[in-house]
């Protein structure tokens, strides 16, 4: 299993002093430029310290919005591609139906794969619901333009004779032509994440990495989906770097330091959900049966459950050690982590990617003490577990 290193570079400091919403209406007026500039820094010190580690890099990005100060993940991995030696750097993800110029979106992909010497591995994604508002976009044929544009960004990075056209519903373009290409040859390696079946069923097809972020039922509901049909279209079984997971994580040299830090780091998700209801939702972004299954769930902006394994209802704010029961944060000493995660891949199939999201309100010490420790004493024992599930099998 491959381990990526994942922050939402937040301008965590405004979620105690803003009242309200930290998304779409919130006034830049409670960032302060010089802490900003230290905080970018810091992040990008941090992704530096994850590659000299050993760990790959995944970045992504966010708009109008106090959690994620990334406004374009080919940006931060511009540098990154400079920055770093060995590590794998993945967008996960660049939105598809927020950044309405797919052809840019491949000359960005192509020029950051050539800089960085073939490192690049890209998720073209939806993007968040309420970033729609940004865009201004029609939410009610959001996935035929979505797969319209991804299209036109696979041919435009595979494409080497000179320019072509594209007539599409949604995009024309009279001359579609990418200089420099791509290092990795036709293209680097794509992602996709998703909560939904019929997602999950396209991207087998399609032969893209799955990813799945914090919800593990969406995990085991997903992941047999796709291995049924890349089966069924490639003939054979799908290899476990196929499929990902992202989960958060809070380590500390006992249980007591991991859970406490897995406390800052869940202050992420509390900002996160921190969102006007009139933004969560645009009309037709969503189908019938995922309306139904958020109705279901009951009012939220996150995708975690709202239930615990035994029934019992999670707490109104986030809590380390409900969320370990859940399966979206891995918390606690070195030994905690291995088994939480060994339990969950057991339960899910399998999968090669563990994406490993800290930030929240950890303090950069901490950043880089979690990180040396999960390296240390976590890393080596995750990459025997494709090699034991292949023996067991």
């Amino acid at each position: 299993m491959q381990t990526w290193y994942f922050s939402e570079q937040s301008y965590h400091p405004a979620w105690s002093e803003v009242h309200g919403d930290v998304r779409i209406t919130a006034a830049s007026d409670a960032i302060d430029p010089a802490t900003a500039h230290r905080l970018l820094n810091r992040y990008i010190d941090e992704w530096v310290a994850a590659d000299e580690l050993g760990f790959n890099i995944m970045v992504n990005e966010h708009h109008a919005t106090y959690t994620c100060m990334s406004v374009s993940c080919m940006l931060t991995l511009g540098i990154l591609a400079n920055r770093t030696k060995n590590a794998r750097l993945l967008a996960l993800g660049v939105p598809l139906l927020n950044r309405l110029d797919p052809f840019r979106i491949a000359e960005e992909i192509a020029y950051v794969d050539c800089m960085s010497g073939g490192r690049l591995e890209v998720g073209l994604i939806k993007g968040t619901p309420f970033e729609m508002y940004v865009s201004n976009a029609n939410p009610a044929d959001a996935m035929q333009r979505y797969w319209e544009a991804h299209d036109v960004v696979e041919k435009a990075l595979s494409h080497q004779e000179g320019p072509f056209s594209w007539e599409g519903r949604y995009f024309d373009y009279r001359y579609v032509n990418v200089i420099p290409r791509c290092y990795q040859q036709p293209h680097p390696p794509m992602w996709l994440t998703t909560l939904s079946s019929a997602t999950a069923r396209e991207a087998g097809r399609r032969g893209l990495v799955l990813a799945i972020t914090a919800s593990a039922p969406a995990a085991r509901m997903a992941y047999p989906i796709y291995r049924e049909q890349y089966q069924e279209t490639f003939g054979r079984p799908a290899a476990l770097d196929r499929f990902a997971f992202l989960g958060y994580v809070g380590i500390g040299k006992d249980r007591a330091t991991g859970l406490a830090r897995g406390q800052k780091v869940l202050k992420f998700v509390e900002a996160t959900e921190r969102t006007a209801q009139s933004f969560i939702n645009p009309p037709g972004i969503l189908s019938d049966v995922d309306n139904a299954r958020i109705l279901r769930a009951g009012k939220t902006t996150s995708h975690r459950r709202k239930v615990l394994p035994d029934g019992t209802p999670m707490s109104d704010r986030p809590v380390a050690e409900e969320y370990v029961k859940n399966s979206v944060m891995f918390a606690g000493s070195p030994d905690d982590i291995v088994d939480q995660l060994r339990a969950f891949y057991d339960s899910c199939g399998g999968f090669g990617h563990f994406l490993m999201q800290m930030g929240g309100e950890l303090t950069a010490a901490e950043t880089i003490d979690s990180l040396e420790l999960f390296a240390r004493e976590v890393q080596p024992r995750l990459r025997e577990f494709g090699i034991q599930q292949a023996a067991v099998a």
